[in-house]
């Protein structure tokens, strides 16, 4: 009787803490489309392909940003997904190297290392050479995030794969690059695809490295890489501070659309990539 009574106990406390993990992330997907599926649905097309609204003056669009967006995703994936994954092979292949040691520990550190910290390193090294806000700069911070994630997520998914297929895979003959790019990687394509979406997710909703290097643009479009450029997460950030009541509409509007982009990229990818059953 109390074995059963311990473990109805076990199992209500398994739930509850279940329940209390699970529960902000449902609050926050409901109050974003609740307050924000209003403004989405009265401001139609022209909220996703217009301009900003002047103050009090209506809705507006955030089409600028949403460009943005898309560009810096795009750019920074660019710069930082190829260096992150061969860091996270080299990281896999040499673990008990100096330099193998010394990149995992590097790795972790860059994954809590302050985001803003970024930013400014890069406004350092080249918004103030170049003298202005600009799209690569954007890029460029956004990769540097990007990359510790990516790497880490690449290294434990090679690590996962059972040594003997890669023993019999040198067994036949098999160079190691052929071994790792080839057998390995596409045996562990779910680890790693993973660890690029988390990377994406996380660069496409980053505000704090923007602030100092992409600028922020809300009624021009993407005018090249070597000028300022919006971003959804950096147009509601400045939106949320202003006193004004139409403002603050559009910043739930784009953080549905924010979620919405992040929805559409994430799931579909996660759901088509299958686990390799070892």
């Amino acid at each position: 009787m109390l074995r059963k009574l311990k473990e109805r106990i076990f199992l209500c406390s398994i739930a509850i803490a279940t329940f209390l993990t699970v529960f902000p992330l449902f609050h926050i997907l409901f109050s974003v489309f609740s307050k924000g599926l209003p403004v989405l649905i009265e401001g139609g097309v022209e909220f996703l392909t217009g301009t900003l609204a002047p103050p009090d003056d209506g809705l507006g669009g955030i089409g600028p940003a949403i460009i943005g967006t898309f560009v810096l995703t795009f750019l920074s994936s660019l710069i930082g997904l190829p260096i992150a994954v061969l860091t996270g092979v080299f990281s896999a292949e040499y673990p008990n190297s100096v330099i193998g040691k010394a990149t995992k520990t590097l790795l972790l550190i860059m994954m809590e290392f302050p985001t803003i910290l970024v930013g400014l390193f890069v406004m350092n090294v080249l918004v103030l050479p170049m003298g202005s806000y600009s799209a690569i700069a954007g890029a460029l911070a956004l990769a540097i995030v990007m990359m510790p994630y990516v790497a880490v997520y690449t290294e434990q998914a090679l690590k996962e794969i059972p040594f003997i297929y890669k023993e019999g895979a040198f067994a036949l003959g098999l160079k190691r690059s052929i071994v790792v790019f080839r057998i390995l990687m596409g045996m562990a394509k779910k680890g790693i695809a993973t660890g690029i979406l988390i990377g994406i997710a996380k660069v496409a909703g980053e505000t704090a490295p923007l602030l100092f290097t992409a600028g922020g643009s809300s009624r021009i479009y993407f005018a090249g890489l070597d000028k300022p450029v919006g971003a959804v997460p950096l147009l509601i950030y400045q939106l949320v501070q202003q006193p004004y009541e139409n403002y603050h509409q559009i910043a739930w509007g784009a953080s549905l659309v924010l979620m919405l982009i992040f929805l559409a990229i994430f799931i579909p990818i996660r759901l088509s990539v299958k686990e390799v059953k070892l």
